[in-house]
């Protein structure tokens, strides 16, 4: 799937979000606890950059799964989705992040499963 190569093919929400509702891509959000705890993205998976980097595997994905990775404006997704594609998974980012994700309407929800916002 072109989309899953890096650069100038990196999905925007518009792509992401059908793939996310097909479950064709597990989708991983590598903001800090605070950011997620305040509001996600509904079924998103949730493993900090930090710990990403730090070669911590990957919740919810299996040895095929393809994985759509997002933060809040798009930056440390798009560094975040370099490690698995050095580690033979197929990885995008999720170009503007959250804020893009909120600005389309989608949904966010909290822990609780509220509704949520983007920090």
């Amino acid at each position: 799937m072109p989309i899953f190569r890096p650069g100038p093919g990196r999905p925007g929400v518009v792509k992401a979000h059908p793939m996310l509702q097909a479950a064709t891509a597990v989708l991983l959000d590598v903001r800090e606890s605070e950011e997620w705890q305040a509001g996600h993205i509904p079924g998103a998976q949730h493993l900090p950059l930090s710990r990403l980097t730090a070669g911590a595997k990957v919740p919810g994905a299996h040895a095929d799964s393809r994985l759509v990775l997002i933060c809040c404006s798009g930056q440390r997704s798009q560094h975040a989705a370099r490690l698995p594609r050095e580690r033979g998974t197929e990885a995008a980012d999720v170009t503007g992040g959250m804020k893009a994700w909120a600005r389309q309407g989608l949904p966010v929800q909290d822990t609780a499963g509220a509704a949520g916002t983007f920090i």
